[in-house]
């Protein structure tokens, strides 16, 4: 197994963040997507900045957290408490509406012995605090989203705002177009998007490619670079963006800027097919075929 990698012991483990996750749907109304539930899970356990802001891994777009608490849910949805739905959106069951917390070792003890010798023997995971070989895993940590990434992050700058390009036409962009490689003041690109046929906007977007957290000096430096015609903003990064970007990318009384990372990237890319193909399998229940057999002696 490769060796695990050290984080600082304050770093909550994923069973430590399994009622959380259910305080935060409860305090969310019963249901959240990802993100609601992640901000929600920071304000309740009100960790320090150094480990929000730790990556998994220099091939994820991924903080620690949010593969940690991708885990949570996980164990969660298998254990019958959540689900999620094909948006993303994770929701309380009926029959659990007035939940509070769960029992962590029975949760846990309970998804292990439903989903043993459900994953690929060649898959191995790495993470800290977890043992969660045996079943299916998270679908933001999918093999195939960590290879995409990476690919991603290896493409040449010119060749990533093409991309860019194609998916916001994909999306719905028109007029959709990169700037040229100098004297561009730091917007990549143009394009409109029309809401309901009706109303459009000017659309400014700038992508980088990234392997960490994107600073909050780039936020700046987007904004500052914005004309009086852009009437919206899009920054868009394989890598994860820090807190301290966030709040400057929706700070009151500025431009605001919408953010799209990695992962959101990836998954956008896969929703819309472009370089993505779903492939369907199917596993083959040996023990049913075994037990015909032996009926039959």
């Amino acid at each position: 197994m490769p060796k695990r990698k050290n984080f600082p012991e304050n770093m909550p483990a994923y069973s430590e963040l399994i009622n959380p996750t259910i305080t935060a749907l409860q305090n969310l109304g019963g249901s959240g997507n990802i993100d609601e539930i992640y901000n929600e899970v920071l304000a309740l356990l009100n960790l320090p900045v150094n480990i929000i802001e730790i990556q998994h891994s220099e091939k994820s777009s991924q903080s620690e957290i949010q593969y940690r608490l991708a885990w949570a849910r996980t164990y969660l949805k298998i254990y019958g408490i959540i689900d999620n739905s094909s948006r993303g959106v994770w929701v309380i069951l009926p029959q659990h509406k007035d939940i509070k917390k769960v029992d962590i070792i029975d949760c846990i003890n309970k998804v292990k012995s439903i989903s043993k010798n459900k994953i690929d023997d060649t898959i191995i995971l790495n993470n800290i605090n977890n043992d969660n070989e045996g079943f299916e895993l998270p679908e933001e940590i999918k093999p195939w989203k960590i290879k995409l990434l990476e690919i991603l992050i290896n493409m040449n700058p010119f060749s990533f705002e093409r991309l860019t390009q194609h998916l916001l036409r994909e999306i719905g962009f028109s007029e959709v177009k990169v700037t040229k490689k100098s004297g561009d003041g730091g917007i990549d690109g143009f394009g409109r998007f029309k809401i309901n046929g009706i109303v459009s906007f000017k659309v400014a977007f700038q992508c980088k490619r990234y392997k960490g957290v994107v600073p909050t000096g780039d936020i700046r430096d987007f904004r500052g670079s914005l004309t009086t015609d852009v009437e919206k903003a899009i920054f868009i990064t394989t890598g994860a963006f820090s807190t301290p970007a966030k709040e400057e990318a929706f700070a009151q009384g500025k431009v605001q800027i919408d953010l799209i990372d990695g992962e959101e990237f990836v998954n956008k890319l896969a929703e819309f097919g472009v370089g993505v193909k779903e492939v369907k399998n199917y596993a083959i229940d040996e023990a049913y075929f075994s037990q015909i057999d032996n009926k039959g002696d």
